[in-house]
C-alpha cells in the first residue's frame, strides 16, 4: 500500500512479532483460506490490521515462487498494489507505521524487493495512465499534482510539462475553485 505522505511515497509496513523474522518489517500478508479469492484475502488481512476506509486503486502485481522465499516451507506469494490518497489517515497500531520506499529498513522474506516491484510499476503506469489520480486529492493544484508525480517517480517533475501533458488527454479540467493565498501572497491557483 502506497501513499504519498509529507512530500514522500511511502508503504505500509508492520513488525513481525513472530519467527522467521521476528522483529522486522513485512507487507501486510497470510494465508488464502480455502473458499477465498485471492483480492478478498488481502483485504481481509489489510483490514485486520489497519482501517482504510477507501483504497484509490488496487491491482495484482505479481506471484512469488522462489522455493526458498520462506525457511519454514515454500509458500507461494501474490502481492498487489494498493495507493491510497493523502486524506487516508488510517488509526495504526503501535507495530504498523509508514516507511519512505526510498530508505526501507530491513524487511521480511522477499518483501524489499517486492516493494521495489510496486515502486516500478507505478512509475511505469504514471507515463501512460491516469493512475497518479490514486496518490492525489480529489482536488489539486497543478503544483500538488506536480509534487505528487515526484514523489512517485522519484525526480522532480515539470508543472507545465504536466500540465500540458494531462491536459492534451482530457483528464483534467480547472474548477471555479482556487487554492487558499499561500502565506508569502501572489495569486492563488486554480484547482
Amino acid at each position: 500500500m502506497f501513499q504519498v505522505r509529507e512530500g514522500r511515497l511511502r508503504v505500509l509496513l508492520w513488525r513481525r512479532a513472530e519467527p522467521p523474522f521476528e522483529g522486522t518489517w513485512a507487507l501486510p500478508g497470510g494465508l488464502v483460506h480455502a473458499t477465498e479469492r485471492l483480492g478478498a484475502s488481502a483485504s481481509r488481512h489489510l483490514a485486520a490490521k489497519v482501517d482504510i476506509p477507501e483504497i484509490a486503486h488496487l491491482e495484482q502485481l505479481e506471484t512469488r515462487s522462489d522455493p526458498v522465499r520462506d525457511p519454514r516451507e515454500r509458500v507461494l506469494a501474490t502481492a498487489y498494489l494498493a495507493l491510497v490518497t493523502p486524506e487516508a489517515r488510517p488509526r495504526l497500531p503501535s507495530d504498523t507505521t509508514w516507511h519512505a520506499v526510498d530508505e526501507l529498513p530491513p524487511t521480511a522474506f522477499d518483501h524489499g524487493s517486492i516493494v521495489g516491484s510496486a515502486r516500478e510499476r507505478l512509475r511505469a503506469k504514471l507515463s501512460y495512465t491516469n493512475i497518479g489520480f490514486a496518490l492525489a486529492p480529489e482536488t489539486f493544484t497543478i503544483s500538488q499534482l506536480r509534487d505528487t508525480y515526484a514523489a512517485a517517480l522519484g525526480h522532480p517533475v515539470s508543472a507545465t510539462n504536466l500540465q500540458r501533458i494531462l491536459t492534451r488527454r482530457g483528464v483534467i479540467e480547472p474548477t471555479p475553485d482556487v487554492s487558499r493565498p499561500a502565506a508569502s501572497g501572489g495569486r492563488p491557483a486554480t484547482l
